[in-house]
């Protein structure tokens, strides 16, 4: 009996059919049917700290990082002139604002300041720095700058050639002495083959610095005093006013560049006047809470500056 021809090409096509392979997409694993992938996580702005010099007013900075940590506000990079680098240093090598203050209320200006006739009548200064180097020595652990926990930079002037230099690498206690020898007090500091003095001459706020090492936000501390002063009677009053004046004039300008600015009542604490410290601390402390709601927006702003640029990406 002969196989209709009808019938034997749809025999054939059926064998064809189910001799082709087939590919089938793998089976989803067990409980994911309907479960949406995680979100990447939100980006977080780098926020650097940028410490100001003024001295005996410094210890204002220790209340501001105190009422930071207490808010949880991250601080990713510590940038300091003169004062604002010794207590940068203290902080960005331990990252302890309780031991930090413990070393303020302990800290006496003998402490820093090695004063000397001879010193005053044969060297460049009234006080050599040496006492200053070896209290940072005594307090930071890490040697060097690039060993601190938290990244960290010191700001100190070019006396040769009136240039601002960061010192962002090397031994710490001589950047932070460096970076505080202020003109006539202390002796200039020859570090990195520069003759070095105080940053405040150039840089007495350093929010560039800051944004310069890559910060997002800079949360700015302005301690610079008043300028006028009717009680100068001799020449290391001469000195520091001359000093004063030129921090001020710096301050002003770099001010206007900080995202939050915080400027602790410390305007009529003298230069060296280490009994006030308690008050400063204070000072610091009351000028952060009230800058801390600024501080959480802009931060809030950032992020969402930041999420709308993702998706837009995407």
């Amino acid at each position: 009996m002969t196989t209709p021809r009808p019938v034997l090409a749809a025999a054939l096509a059926a064998l064809a059919a189910c001799a082709t392979p087939r590919t089938a997409a793998p089976p989803a694993p067990p409980g994911a049917e309907g479960v949406a992938q995680p979100a990447a996580p939100a980006p977080e702005p780098k926020i650097a700290l940028a410490l100001g010099g003024g001295a005996a007013r410094g210890f204002a900075h220790v209340g501001v990082i105190r009422v930071l940590e207490q808010e949880r506000i991250p601080i990713d990079l510590v940038v300091g002139t003169s004062v604002g680098s010794l207590i940068g240093a203290i902080y960005a090598g331990d990252r302890d604002s309780f031991e930090l203050e413990w070393t303020a209320f302990q800290l006496e200006r003998d402490d820093l300041f090695d004063f000397g006739i001879m010193n005053a009548l044969m060297g460049m200064g009234y006080a050599k720095g040496e006492k200053l180097e070896a209290f940072v020595r005594s307090k930071v652990k890490q040697e060097s700058i690039e060993q601190l926990p938290v990244p960290y930079a010191a700001v100190a002037t070019d006396l040769n050639w009136g240039t601002r230099v960061v010192l962002d690498r090397g031994p710490i206690a001589r950047a932070v002495r460096a970076s505080s020898a202020i003109p006539g007090v202390f002796e200039p500091v020859v570090h990195q083959g520069k003759m070095l003095v105080d940053g405040g001459l150039v840089d007495n706020v350093p929010i560039d610095v800051a944004r310069a090492k890559g910060a997002d936000l800079v949360i700015a501390v302005d301690i610079s005093e008043n300028v006028g002063n009717t009680s100068i009677k001799n020449v290391l009053d001469v000195m520091l006013q001359a000093t004063n004046i030129l921090w001020s004039e710096g301050t002003a300008r770099a001010r206007r560049d900080a995202d939050v600015l915080v400027s602790p009542a410390v305007g009529d604490i003298g230069t060296l006047d280490f009994s006030q410290k308690k008050r400063a601390m204070q000072a610091g402390m009351d000028a952060a809470r009230k800058a801390v709601p600024q501080i959480r927006a802009a931060i809030e702003a950032w992020k969402a500056r930041h999420a709308v640029a993702g998706q837009g990406r995407g």
